[in-house]
């Protein structure tokens, strides 16, 4: 039987130099589940327009149920310009006031929450008050046991100590980049090196793992005391849009077949540096890294 899997939140039309592609970090970590064995579900919402329309059409093309998406006939669908450096690292400008910003309450979506297995959130789609309200109750609809991911996913000024603090308190799975972890430290009144934060942030929010990405130089995965270190892969470069959601999606994919934690960890950094070679968020994965999930 497959695990239910959410993706809570934004889902948006990326603007890239190249032209416009499906995003929004929940939506395309869904994806990425999806593509890993899982029956992935994206609950956000989309405008009464073309490209609400446009990204209904899209789901439905990647064989991805679009129930869980609610059309908003006052506000439009999400959309962010995104720019790409030289080192083919994205910059955003997210769209204010759109549709993911308000997220219905539904009985529908309080179904979801009480037979899902594992979820994953953010804090830009908490930035207004109904859609945060929405994913906190969801989260709060969860059995005690699934897994509830808050990735960070700091962007502009669209988190503040309070999202932080309570989101941290709800999830039991915390992924950052080590710019989100400075961050965080500030905001947190943290001290100390690495692996001293990390501790105090999984003891304080009583976190089952923490996944610490590092770009180029891959990641760390913490878990209750214990560390797996990976140095990543290198790639010829496409982008990196998209890669910290396809990493994360193979940590939850992981953690609910119970690998041990440097498989994990490996695994994760396959899947995110492919995901690196290709532009855009969502390309298709191809049967050799699915083989690595069976």
């Amino acid at each position: 039987m497959q695990n239910v899997i959410v993706g809570l939140g934004e889902i948006l039309w990326d603007l890239l130099p190249s032209g416009k592609v499906l995003g929004g970090a929940p939506a395309n970590f869904a994806y990425h589940a999806q593509e890993l064995g899982g029956c992935s579900v994206v609950v956000s919402c989309v405008g009464n327009d073309e490209l609400g329309r446009e990204i209904i059409s899209s789901l439905e093309n990647l064989d991805m149920t679009s129930e869980l998406l609610s059309v908003d006939k006052v506000h439009p669908t999400g959309v962010v310009s995104v720019t790409i450096n030289k080192e083919m690292k994205p910059s955003y400008r997210i769209q204010e006031e759109v549709a993911w910003d308000y997220i219905p309450d539904t009985p529908l979506l309080r179904q979801l929450a009480s037979k899902s297995d594992a979820v994953c959130f953010g804090t830009v789609a908490q930035r207004l008050h109904l859609s945060r309200m929405t994913i906190q109750t969801f989260l709060r609809l969860m059995e005690h046991d699934s897994i509830r991911v808050f990735d960070i996913n700091l962007r502009q000024n669209f988190y503040s100590y309070e999202v932080i603090k309570t989101s941290l308190d709800m999830a039991n799975v915390l992924k950052l980049n080590v710019n989100e972890l400075s961050v965080v430290k500030k905001i947190l009144r943290l001290k100390g090196n690495e692996k001293k934060i990390l501790n105090e942030l999984s003891r304080k929010y009583s976190l089952r793992l923490i996944a610490l990405t590092k770009g180029i130089e891959g990641s760390i995965l913490y878990s209750e005391g214990k560390i797996s270190q990976h140095e990543g892969y290198r790639v010829e470069m496409g982008d990196t849009v998209g890669a910290g959601d396809a990493f994360v999606a193979a940590l939850v994919t992981g953690l609910l077949r119970g690998y041990e934690l440097d498989d994990l960890n490996n695994k994760a950094n396959r899947v995110a540096s492919y995901i690196c070679s290709k532009h855009g968020a969502t390309p298709s994965l191809t049967n050799e890294i699915r083989q690595l999930f069976i």
